[in-house]
């Protein structure tokens, strides 16, 4: 996937191939994976925001937008779930208050069984989290993604609470976009998907866009905009996405909109590429 990311330009065409009506309320989406034929995204439904209640959602659904199940995360306050990500064995998410500098609970959820661990609590909002398989290491994006964190696994693969930043936030040096929802793609690095609103005196102009990231440093490594509305206005990438790679190129899929919400697939066709060794010529 990693190569293949590299590749896209902004004037890449992006074919919509399908849209999905999902068959369940979606309230607010946040994050999204796919784990064989199903889809896991995860959902924020709020009922008082200034009192802090609500409820966090994990949804399972088919390639047709049937809900098969609905994991219900957080505690109290916390039901704010983020971006998510999967690593080959569990589905990690983040759920927060509602709020910036606030508390959160990080889970790890078994995609056969919807069974939830809770691994570590924070004392900030994490937006979004993704555990890089290569490093053994955890990395979370707090509110509007203007900052990291970073966690490391012990020989029993438990959390070391103090974040390897020492609990110091590590600024983003990016700033284009705020990232909604990220997956780790190898290679220490994380792809994420996100927006952000510009404004004029007269209007708002609302732009969505993917960024790979260096875990190893936080640095952007490539990052492009994706010139992708739904009917609705907002971008493609206002919510949770997912990137799969195919014979052929690339095909993506997109939730941007809330509550009746609708899955877009897109696919990419991209030229065949000479796959070069690392350290080989």
């Amino acid at each position: 996937m990693e190569e293949k990311f590299l590749i896209l330009r902004d004037t890449t065409t992006w074919k919509q191939v399908t849209a999905i009506p999902l068959a369940f309320p979606a309230h607010h989406p946040q994050g999204m994976v796919k784990v064989g034929p199903y889809f896991y995204m995860s959902s924020v439904e709020v009922h008082d925001r200034a009192a802090g209640k609500g409820v966090g959602h994990l949804f399972k659904f088919d390639s047709g937008g049937k809900l098969i199940a609905d994991l219900r995360l957080g505690e109290g306050a916390m039901y704010h779930p983020g971006g998510i990500d999967y690593d080959g064995e569990a589905i990690w998410i983040p759920v927060a208050e509602y709020r910036p500098d606030s508390k959160s609970i990080v889970y790890k959820v078994d995609p056969a069984s919807l069974t939830a661990t809770e691994v570590f609590r924070f004392a900030d909002h994490l937006g979004g989290i993704v555990h890089d398989t290569d490093s053994h290491t955890l990395h979370g994006i707090n509110w509007g993604s203007r900052d990291y964190y970073s966690w490391k696994f012990d020989s029993n693969d438990s959390i070391i609470n103090e974040s390897l930043t020492g609990n110091r936030r590590i600024a983003n040096p990016s700033f284009y976009i705020d990232y909604q929802d990220c997956h780790c793609v190898g290679n220490n690095r994380m792809l994420c998907g996100g927006l952000k609103n510009y404004r004029n005196a007269n209007s708002v102009f609302r732009l969505g866009g993917l960024e790979l990231v260096d875990l190893s440093d936080h640095s952007p490594v490539h990052q492009i905009p994706v010139q992708l509305w739904s009917p609705s206005g907002k971008p493609m990438t206002q919510n949770p996405f997912w990137l799969e790679s195919t014979e052929q190129g690339i095909k993506a899929y997109f939730v941007p909109d809330d509550e009746q919400a609708t899955m877009f697939v897109f696919e990419i066709e991209l030229p065949k590429m000479i796959v070069v060794p690392r350290g080989g010529r």
